[in-house]
């Protein structure tokens, strides 16, 4: 596998790419000409291009796409999107360019991508490749978090349409309308040899820096090698609402030393009763899992 030299040399050298843009997301059906035509204008050779409206066939898309032989691959969507493209490009010799066009775009806020069309096309062709991590639940990677709890049920409630119309709200308005029903968990973490229990209504495992488009710590980065548990607020559903409210705030503010963040390399998760879980903002079931690090490219 070549280096990271060696692959930005072959991608501003050859810019041969292979496009995928999940057209289902927030911006992606209204940009996929635009973003096509800004890649070709840019000097890309596009091996192959590929708008995916349907969200089971992202996955075969994407494979299809990495079998073309690309040094790029660039990929248009949201975290679900970015997600399911690190999980097929980890270890392989093959970087993967974002273009945010999704609602909360954590990942590429992480990685210092623009969330501007132009400057994040400027990045695919002037920008470096770099290594960044990715955590492991059960079998499956994750660029940027896991969610327990009340988001999981976020995930599965959200309307599409509100979320193409109210961007990242529709995450909020949605869980206004659940919280009142809700029930608080009981959760443990074992980590280090150290074990951690409190009681909410939802739990977060962070890989990369933001969460809802805003700073998780100032210092939670993605190629630091840690995962991030922390708990939002107690067993009350005032308390929930109220450490939202400050982690939204004051995120850029807080360290990963400060309560209530663990920050460590592997750790086990386990609920006083089945509770759904998301990952990437997108809803995988209820399994009870750890979580380790690996590591991929990103261009």
């Amino acid at each position: 596998m070549r280096s990271k030299q060696e692959l930005t040399t072959a991608i501003r050298g050859r810019r041969r790419a292979a496009l995928v843009v999940n057209a289902h997301s927030r911006r992606g059906r209204r940009l996929y000409d635009t973003v096509h035509a800004r890649l070709r204008a840019a000097g890309f050779t596009l091996l192959g291009a590929y708008p995916v409206d349907r969200p089971g066939e992202l996955d075969r898309v994407l494979a299809e796409a990495a079998d073309l032989g690309p040094d790029l691959l660039v990929t248009g969507g949201g975290d679900g999107t970015v997600g399911a493209a690190a999980r097929l490009l980890a270890h392989r010799d093959v970087a993967l360019g974002l273009l945010p066009l999704g609602t909360t775009n954590n990942f590429a806020r992480t990685v210092g991508v623009p969330l501007d069309l132009d400057a994040a096309i400027a990045v695919l062709t002037d920008g470096k490749v770099i290594d960044v991590d990715l955590g492991l639940i059960g079998d499956t990677r994750f660029t940027n978090h896991v969610g327990i709890g009340l988001s999981a049920d976020i995930m599965q409630a959200a309307p599409p349409g509100l979320k193409r119309a109210a961007g990242r709200l529709a995450y909020p308005m949605t869980g206004l309308g659940l919280l009142a029903r809700h029930r608080p968990l009981r959760v443990t973490v074992r980590a280090e040899g150290r074990e951690h229990t409190f009681t909410t209504h939802q739990v977060y495992v962070a890989n990369g820096g933001f969460h809802a488009g805003r700073p998780i710590t100032a210092d939670a980065t993605a190629d630091d090698r840690l995962l991030v548990a922390y708990p939002v607020g107690g067993p009350t559903r005032r308390g929930l609402l109220r450490e939202t409210a400050r982690n939204a705030a004051a995120g850029h503010r807080r360290t990963l030393g400060d309560e209530p963040f663990l920050a460590v390399r592997q750790l086990w998760l386990d609920t006083d009763r089945p509770a759904r879980i998301e990952v990437e903002a997108s809803r995988t079931g209820r399994p009870r899992s750890g979580s380790v690090w690996t590591r991929t490219r990103c261009g």
